[in-house]
């Protein structure tokens, strides 16, 4: 049986990396979402052991004593996790796993020394950013400049990542997307992304 492969794929809020995650689970198989642990109280319609583990603050802290933890992070007064045990029981079964983690989270996986292809969303401009938060009609003027000064904290670290791509067409985002979790190396292109993230950056919020 061949293992499966470990993805992590990391963008700013608002970018479209969930909706490319949920496009591609349906494409290719076997291909699984990562299920994280979390002390936060579940939301309607979410289920345990399908959207997070959902577990107190004291059972979280013993998988945390234990040394299970790829990755951790305190959000929002909620502790969040991913079980480095049921990470390497699905890669074993191969099964490939997709992990949705912020940058902190991958600069904490990084440690671990893991075989991994790590992908890291781009906006393709500021002022799309900005509409596509606005648009989105859940978030008020303050929640909005605070994601996007976050992100641009994260896109200082997006060059850690092996794949760069820029979702300015969502299709042709998916299918460079579908092109890596296929196994196909992009990272050449990555050269002329360098060039457009430095220029993002340069211009974030002007």
């Amino acid at each position: 049986m061949n293992r499966g492969r470990l993805f992590i794929v990391s963008a700013a809020s608002g970018t479209g990396k969930s909706s490319l995650i949920r496009e591609s689970l349906e494409s290719i198989s076997p291909c699984e979402l990562s299920v994280s642990y979390t002390t936060r109280l579940p939301r309607e319609g979410e289920e345990h052991g399908k959207h997070y583990f959902f577990v107190s603050k004291e059972e979280f802290k013993e998988i945390e004593s234990k040394g299970d933890f790829l990755e951790h992070a305190i959000v929002h007064g909620n502790h969040y996790g991913t079980s480095k045990s049921l990470t390497e029981q699905k890669l074993s079964a191969g099964i490939s796993l997709i992990l949705e983690i912020d940058v902190q989270g991958y600069e904490q996986i990084l440690n671990h020394h893991l075989d991994h292809s790590s992908i890291f969303v781009l906006p393709p401009s500021f002022d799309d950013l900005k509409k596509r938060l606005t648009d989105r009609g859940s978030n008020d003027e303050a929640s909005i400049e605070l994601r996007l000064d976050n992100a641009k904290g994260e896109l200082s670290k997006a060059h850690l990542y092996h794949h760069l791509l820029i979702n300015d067409n969502f299709q042709d985002c998916l299918d460079s997307f579908l092109a890596i979790l296929g196994g196909s190396d992009q990272q050449d292109s990555n050269e002329n992304k360098e060039i457009f993230l430095e220029k993002l950056l340069s211009s974030w919020g002007k």
